[in-house]
């Protein structure tokens, strides 16, 4: 029952209305037993740093944050873990002592959960989207000791500022969209992951797959295709690889495991359900086709 003293965990981003966090979330906490309730607040650009602040009054106990706004929230931090500072992006806030946030990042350990008994240690892989996600990317597949990883990207800036932060740690090459090369590189490539938005549900653009179909005509059977998007499941891109005999994984266990670590970072190290988290979203998405 929610009363007076029920405090609550939130989400912020925009769009946020797609968002199946809460849906998760709340499961976990009912099975915990926790005097909490979690929501998704859609916020504006200008608006972000007013919200936030004004949570601090208002019995809020953490935050996840998403797009576009895991990079924005740095300055309004206090505290920042040795991981976001890595990725230089945050997706988890929490009040400290109702006065000031400490940040971290839970995206890195959530990316990585699908793939920990793939065996991928010396393999090549491709990073579609150069944004705040495509860090929390790149430092999984450091961490699992891939041999070489290319991100390929619309925007210049964003490639060149990821591939210089990493570049001393692991083999990366940062190549545009419209590189000739990168029909070659999707065929040779072990693994490849979706970090874009291009097949989320409610998002408006011309292509329902990155950069179009053409560029996945060619895939090579057996190839592991990751999809960050959880929600369409499939979305047209792993539809299309599953059809090409692609290994496919779909953002949900990710969403899961990096929704369990906030809540446990939340709550001083509980031991959050996976299954009750995942369980109650197979039952929300069957009920919702």
């Amino acid at each position: 029952m929610i009363t007076s003293k029920t405090s609550f965990l939130a989400l912020i981003g925009n769009p946020v209305s797609q968002s199946l966090s809460p849906i998760m979330q709340n499961a976990a906490i009912q099975y915990l037993g926790l005097d909490l309730i979690y929501i998704a607040i859609p916020c504006k650009n200008k608006d972000l740093e007013i919200v936030i602040n004004a949570l601090k009054k208002m019995n809020c106990k953490g935050l996840n944050i998403t797009i576009p706004f895991k990079q924005k929230v740095f300055d309004i931090c206090s505290e920042i873990s040795p991981i976001a500072k890595k990725v230089q992006a945050i997706n988890t806030l929490k009040l400290k002592d109702n006065e000031n946030w400490s940040g971290t990042n839970t995206d890195v350990d959530g990316f990585l959960y699908p793939l920990k008994n793939l065996n991928l240690q010396k393999k090549t892989s491709i990073i579609i989207g150069s944004g705040g996600a495509a860090r929390s990317v790149t430092q999984g597949l450091k961490d699992l000791k891939l041999s070489k990883i290319t991100i390929i990207s619309r925007n210049k800036k964003s490639l060149n500022e990821l591939t210089s932060n990493f570049n001393s740690e692991i083999e990366i090459k940062g190549m545009l969209n419209t590189d000739k090369e990168i029909d070659g590189l999707i065929q040779e490539a072990d693994l490849i992951v979706n970090t874009t938005p291009v097949g989320m549900s409610k998002t408006i653009n011309e292509d329902t797959m990155p950069f179009g179909q053409n560029l996945w005509n060619n895939i090579k059977s057996k190839t592991i295709v990751y999809d960050l998007i959880y929600n369409p499941s499939p979305t047209p891109l792993l539809e299309f690889c599953d059809k090409k005999g692609c290994i496919t994984i779909d953002g949900t266990q990710m969403l899961i495991a990096q929704g369990a670590k906030s809540l446990s970072f939340w709550t001083n190290g509980l031991d959050v359900p996976f299954e009750v988290m995942h369980d109650a979203l197979k039952k929300y998405l069957q009920s919702n086709k």
